[in-house]
């Protein structure tokens, strides 16, 4: 589904838009005490690896996934073998199942495990707990959640929200007056930093930086990053395009693709997770071949196209850049030190 235009802020919430977000206000009180009271009931498992969880504040993209590949990405440059944990949303298996992007299709796993598993070895589970101790016998030495910061069913080491510097929370009412899964105050309760990826028009970062949480008046750091074009060689500069996408927040990928300097002839958005069929694929590519355009599409919604469509079709692929790359450290660096130190007591041990 894509998220309903009345969620959004601003000029978005005007009108009827408001009216029916007020009107639906209830069930959102509804929503988030029960939210509230399944995480405070839950007795989360603990894994015997670290675990830190890259989640969102709102329903729909906000960049968890890219985060989630830039951070495993960090720690693999630090000595540390992380795997990825994913309930598989939009796939069949329930898992715990390595992913295999030669064997497995979308609809097994979804489309986020298969994005996820080329960069470093990726789980689907939804049993999360079961996931992480398939990935430790596995070899692996942490786990990385795309997901879960509202599941507590694993206890996390660290955990992320990753906030849409535009969009940040919508018109800030509960699902299904908003797009908000959980109150703000709450989440940030929880969570160890705030990712905000994009230009923070919606003022959601600055208004985190200033507030205190908790008893302590410790304020949680805020970490900027932006989206950017993965250096593959290909110039978008002047290339005509048509360009679709079936992700959280389309518009944004396409305004991406205007920033790179690339002439949009056409722009399909469809709803996030869209599984295209052959035919409708096809007429895509025909479509952009008759206005003289080349298809393009996001790396995410590559693993949802047929595969003898894949040649066909450019990708647009990003990655996450860092505003502040010492503060990434400065929050990242002990546990990969603790990773390494219990590596190598391991190892001790092996040896003993």
């Amino acid at each position: 589904m894509r998220a309903p235009d009345f969620w959004a802020g601003g000029k978005a919430q005007t009108g009827l838009a408001a009216l029916f977000s007020l009107l639906l206000s209830p069930l959102g009180w509804a929503y988030g005490a029960g939210v509230r009271l399944r995480l405070e009931l839950a007795r989360p498992a603990r894994a015997n690896l670290p675990v830190v969880c890259v989640g969102n504040l709102v329903a729909g993209g906000a960049g968890k996934t890219p985060v989630a590949l830039a951070l495993g990405q960090w720690f693999q440059a630090h000595g540390c073998n992380p795997h990825f944990l994913s309930c598989g949303y939009g796939g069949s298996l329930p898992g715990p199942v390595r992913v295999n992007n030669e064997r497995h299709h979308c609809r097994q796993t979804g489309d986020e495990a298969l994005l996820l598993s080329r960069t470093a070895p990726s789980w689907v589970s939804s049993d999360r707990p079961a996931g992480a101790r398939e990935a430790a016998l596995a070899g692996a030495d942490m786990v990385i959640m795309d997901d879960g910061f509202q599941s507590p069913s694993l206890a996390k080491n660290l955990s992320l929200l990753v906030v849409d510097g535009e969009y940040g929370i919508g018109n800030g009412r509960l699902i299904p007056a908003g797009p908000l899964r959980e109150s703000v105050a709450g989440a940030l309760s929880r969570a160890d930093a705030v990712v905000v990826l994009g230009e923070d028009t919606a003022g959601i970062g600055a208004a985190i930086e200033t507030t205190a949480i908790g008893n302590t008046g410790e304020r949680i750091p805020v970490l900027k990053a932006r989206l950017v074009p993965e250096d593959d060689g290909t110039d978008w500069q002047g290339r005509k395009v048509l360009a679709f996408a079936g992700i959280g927040r389309p518009e944004k990928f396409f305004n991406s693709l205007r920033e790179a300097g690339a002439e949009l002839v056409a722009a399909h958005a469809f709803p996030d997770h869209y599984p295209y069929g052959e035919d409708e694929a096809a007429a895509l590519i025909e479509a952009a071949e008759a206005a003289g355009a080349e298809p393009v599409t996001t790396a995410k919604d590559a693993e949802r196209l047929p595969v003898d469509m894949l040649n066909r079709v450019w990708v647009f692929a990003v990655r996450v850049q860092w505003q502040d790359a010492e503060a990434l450290a400065r929050l990242f660096s002990p546990l990969a030190e603790k990773v390494a130190e219990r590596e190598a007591g391991s190892d001790e041990g092996t040896r003993v």
